[in-house]
């Protein structure tokens, strides 16, 4: 038996429906903020990831699907769904688009990571991405649609934290501060943030290592550092939350883990999915479209693992229904009654009701036991004496009531049950 590769899951009828319930949940929410998907390829360029996310990141040292293909060009899974539409929106011109531009995605993405509960090596995410604006406006509204999507999908319990890590000058003069602080500890960084010290001090804020985790306790804040409109961004961005109801903390260690980030960073985060808690994270990144050789164009965005959502909601018992189980199941009881059933069946499926019967010829008690398992609402028992009178006898499973409803009610029947 060949087994699945390690770190990834099949996704069995069983469970998917509740995946198609996130994935309308996403396509609603978007709609209604004015954003239109976006399908990018699962593979790119791997210019793309080391010039989009940064060099200096955990994506890219360890975690990227990197290969050549044959024609010695390398390629990378993509890791992530940002640096792929920024790419996409250079490529197709798009800038000449009505601004800004709302884009959303559901996307698989791949990582070579330890697997864990809600983080696999191959995972999906539901994303969004607003380009074209600097106003803090449109960052008080990507965290709205991402808080928006969280509540319609069921998530309870979570808190909103923000942050700015401000923009290229001010961020100079806090990288220097944080530098000559950390190197006062430099003996105690763990081995990785020593190489990040001088690459992306910001980095090691964001460290998991226990030992960095206290370093960085003591270490300046960068809400100190940032310059006036900077702070002026963000005070609005506050503003506006306020105005909307949105609850938030101020969480000056936010730096997120992609290096095109600036100013304003959020993340949602919830106790109730172990110590990786981040359901959705997300910022601002002026200066990504510039890098990926298109015009200055600002941009913002979120993504959220869908796998960590539905861990979640079974985490706090959520439940979601399962809207596609057979409504009525027909159990024929010889072969001309067998011909009525798929007649039956056929008529009612072009009518969008779903219903199912024999294939396997089943006797009459074996077909309510798989009528029962699949979940069928009603059974209709169709024989000799039924197909005489031109009537079907329908049971409901659930408290066993019987009724008789003529062939060319039955329609009328399901759609009054």
């Amino acid at each position: 038996m060949i087994n699945i590769p390690k770190g990834t899951k099949d996704v069995l009828p069983q469970e998917s429906y509740k995946w198609q319930f996130i994935e309308k949940v996403a396509r609603e929410t978007a709609r209604v903020f004015g954003a239109q998907e976006i399908r990018t390829p699962t593979f790119e360029h791997t210019e793309v990831f080391l010039r989009g996310v940064g060099e200096t990141t955990d994506i890219v040292n360890k975690e990227m699907y990197t290969f050549l293909d044959k024609g010695d060009r390398s390629i990378t899974l993509k890791p992530e769904g940002t640096a792929g539409i920024a790419r996409a929106f250079v490529e197709n011109g798009l800038v000449n688009s009505a601004l800004p531009a709302k884009f959303f995605y559901i996307t698989p993405c791949f990582r070579y990571e330890r697997p864990q509960a809600g983080r696999l090596r191959e995972f999906h995410q539901f994303g969004v991405e607003f380009l074209g604006s600097y106003s803090p406006d449109i960052d008080a509204e990507t965290i709205l649609l991402a808080k928006t999507f969280l509540e319609k999908a069921g998530v309870k319990n979570i808190t909103l934290y923000i942050n700015s890590i401000g923009c290229k000058t001010c961020r100079k003069e806090y990288e220097n501060a944080l530098k000559a602080y950390l190197n006062q500890n430099y003996e105690k960084l763990c081995p990785l943030c020593k190489d990040r010290l001088n690459k992306n001090p910001l980095r090691i804020l964001d460290c998991k290592n226990d030992e960095c985790k206290k370093i960085t306790e003591g270490a300046p804040k960068i809400l100190d550092y940032i310059c006036d409109d900077c702070s002026n961004h963000l005070e609005t961005v506050k503003k506006l939350l306020d105005a909307v109801g949105v609850e938030y903390k101020i969480n000056p260690n936010i730096v997120r883990g992609l290096d095109y980030y600036t100013r304003t960073v959020f993340e949602f985060v919830s106790e109730n999915i172990g110590a990786q808690g981040t359901v959705c994270g997300g910022g601002r990144y002026d200066g990504l479209i510039k890098e990926l050789g298109g015009t200055d164009t600002p941009g913002i965005g979120f993504a959220v693992g869908i796998e960590r959502i539905l861990l979640l909601l079974e985490n706090t018992g959520v439940k979601i229904e399962n809207p596609n189980k057979v409504k009525i199941y027909f159990a024929p009881m010889g072969e001309a009654e067998a011909v009525k059933a798929f007649e039956l069946v056929s008529t009612l499926r072009n009518s969008g009701i779903a219903c199912d019967c024999d294939h396997m010829g089943r006797g009459i008690k074996a077909q309510f036991k798989y009528a029962d398992k699949i979940g069928a609402e009603f059974v209709a028992v169709i024989g000799s004496n039924e197909l005489a009178e031109g009537k079907v006898k329908i049971k409901k499973m659930a408290d066993g009531s019987e009724q008789t409803v003529e062939f060319d009610q039955v329609k009328s029947f399901l759609e009054k049950a």
